[in-house]
């Protein structure tokens, strides 16, 4: 073989080595933002979108977990849009998803506090549907960034005694996971599947936000944040044509309207 022909050969092989050892062998998409938070696409146990944050990061001021519900025009803003075109200009958006269920004007039927100021009182009756699929929950956190998820009763006792000041909080139902035991009536063989989207706090410190990209069961889905995610508390936020969520890092952007919504802010000053 002449000498030139060789010496492509080799570099052609060298070339392709190269190029292999580049490819993402991962079938997971990730999209490392910082330490701090970050949000990626996942497919198995089935396919989903999670955000995480540090815990630790929301008692400073460079990042806040906040609600959303209505503009200055007490309308809900309703998209991902109008939301994002309410933000200071000093303020990001990082990710957001719906915060739970609301009525046919998209107010909440759950309890929810925003800045201090109730909107819904706590929701503890009985009833139908997943909302009141007992034990039901509130993720709070306080004016410190200190989040929490308690079981309803369990926070209505919190309140009267002092003990608990929510500075934001939403309700909805069902709990996924409680103290690291699955909600004890999701069946194991239950054949109704949703899109469904929750939140949960996490033994690493993480808070992680999943929405799924495919329809799952209420014991997959808790199943999820129990083996999978570490969380010992995860609450159910919504399902269905609710779910929805904003994750620009990952080309996530769901045009769906809402009621309230939960969102990761960092203040650019």
């Amino acid at each position: 073989m002449p000498t030139s022909i060789l010496t492509l050969s080799l570099s052609l092989i060298v070339l392709a080595l190269s190029l292999s050892a580049c490819q993402q062998t991962d079938t997971d998409t990730v999209n490392s933002d910082t330490d701090n938070w970050s949000c990626q696409t996942k497919d198995s146990p089935f396919t989903y979108s999670v955000c995480r944050v540090d815990a630790s990061e929301l008692t400073n001021d460079r990042y806040s977990l906040q609600l959303f519900w209505q503009a200055s025009n007490d309308r809900p803003l309703l998209t991902f849009d109008t939301l994002l075109s309410t933000l200071p200009k000093t303020e990001t958006l990082n990710f957001a998803m719906n915060a739970g269920m609301y009525n046919e004007n998209y107010a909440p039927i759950g309890y929810t506090v925003i800045k201090g100021k109730e909107v819904k009182s706590l929701n503890l009756k009985e009833g139908g549907g997943n909302f009141h699929l007992l034990p039901n929950g509130v993720m709070w956190w306080d004016k410190a960034g200190h989040v929490q998820i308690t079981e309803s009763h369990a926070l209505d006792e919190q309140i009267t005694t002092g003990n608990a000041k929510p500075w934001y909080a939403t309700q909805s139902g069902p709990m996924l996971v409680i103290n690291d035991e699955i909600h004890p009536q999701f069946n194991p063989d239950s054949t109704s599947i949703k899109l469904r989207n929750g939140a949960g706090i996490c033994r690493d410190g993480n808070i992680q936000f999943v929405n799924t990209d495919e329809p799952v069961t209420f014991y997959q889905f808790a199943t999820l944040f129990k083996d999978e995610l570490g969380c010992s508390n995860a609450l159910f936020l919504d399902g269905g044509i609710a779910s929805a969520l904003y994750a620009p890092t990952i080309d996530k952007q769901d045009k769906k309207e809402m009621g309230v919504m939960i969102g990761l802010v960092e203040n650019k000053n």
